[in-house]
């Protein structure tokens, strides 16, 4: 039953990512907000979603995010145009999303010994 479970998500995984772009935005300053980011990529098109990646315990900003465009060509201008940018004085870097491995994330059923 849980092979199923993921296989399904991989499947919604792969069709959500075939529409949209997904841009990784990073060096962010920790006082932007998500709608002064989607503000700054609207200028090169259409934003589906932005998601600021922010700790669990504080609510902080970790200091980076997601941006999701349907258009490649403008998720590519914006990638080129806004990396390296200066943003609230910090030089942000913009790319492409890389798909995160399981093998990348932190385990939480290690084995004590």
């Amino acid at each position: 039953m849980n092979y199923l479970k993921v296989y399904i998500c991989q499947a919604f995984t792969n069709i959500f990512n075939y529409y949209f772009m997904n841009i990784y935005v990073g060096n962010l300053h920790y006082d932007l907000n998500e709608d002064q980011l989607r503000e700054i990529f609207e200028e090169y098109g259409t934003v589906n979603s932005v998601k600021i990646i922010s700790d669990k315990f504080s609510g902080k900003s970790k200091g980076f995010g997601f941006v999701e465009m349907a258009d490649d060509s403008e998720a590519n201008q914006a990638m080129e145009e806004l990396n390296d940018a200066e943003v609230k004085g910090r030089s942000m870097r913009v790319n492409q999303a890389r798909e995160r491995s399981d093998d990348n994330r932190r385990s939480n059923n290690r084995q004590r010994y």
